[in-house]
């Protein structure tokens, strides 16, 4: 799932960019995606009204459902 958030983030703000993605999986089965970009980058990711942001989440899910898995997408 790595892969797919870096390839969608580093359209968005460059594929020269600075992106750190962390995945991580709790207890219940859940995997949590922590993704933190530069400073001067996050506007981009997080979009007007955080439609941007939604819109990643939106299509991370859709991915981990096809999959028979849950996903959360943290950006710090």
């Amino acid at each position: 799932m790595q892969e797919i958030l870096r390839d969608i983030v580093g359209a968005i703000i460059g594929e020269d960019a600075e992106i750190n993605i962390n995945e991580k999986t709790s207890a219940n089965g859940v995997i949590v995606i922590e993704l933190s970009v530069a400073k001067e980058n996050m506007g981009k990711i997080i979009g007007r009204k955080g439609r941007i942001a939604k819109a990643l989440r939106t299509v991370m899910k859709a991915y981990a459902n096809k999959k028979n898995q849950r996903v959360i997408i943290e950006i710090v």
